[in-house]
């Protein structure tokens, strides 16, 4: 029957394990982005994808344990992110129109 053929199609549903290897592939891409760009923007992203793996991370430690903790941290999480990248756009743009440059190693003395 239909029903059977369907269940057999189905994917076998991840395991905790499964959610910190993605979370933890997640926050080395991340953490090479910060290390290895010169691009303010692109290191931006990269903290915002390092984020996103840690609430991977407690989403699944909140699936595993059966508890809504790890969400409401998640909640609060993506609150900050939210407000980091919003900052830090604003002080990168203010740093384009000064300097004509995104990259870091420009902005390494506090002068104006």
């Amino acid at each position: 029957s239909l029903h059977t053929f369907a269940k057999r199609l189905m994917l076998p549903e991840p395991t905790f394990n499964s959610y910190l290897m993605l979370s933890a592939v997640l926050f080395a891409i991340g953490t090479a982005g910060v290390f290895l760009r010169r691009n303010l923007i692109t290191i931006l992203l990269s903290v915002e994808v390092m984020l996103n793996a840690v609430n991977l991370t407690f989403v699944a430690a909140d699936r595993y344990h059966r508890s809504v903790d790890g969400q409401v941290i998640v909640f609060f999480v993506m609150t900050v992110a939210a407000a980091e990248a919003a900052v830090g756009l604003a002080i990168a743009i203010a740093m384009f129109r000064h300097r004509q440059t995104l990259d870091p190693d420009a902005f390494r003395t506090l002068r104006w």
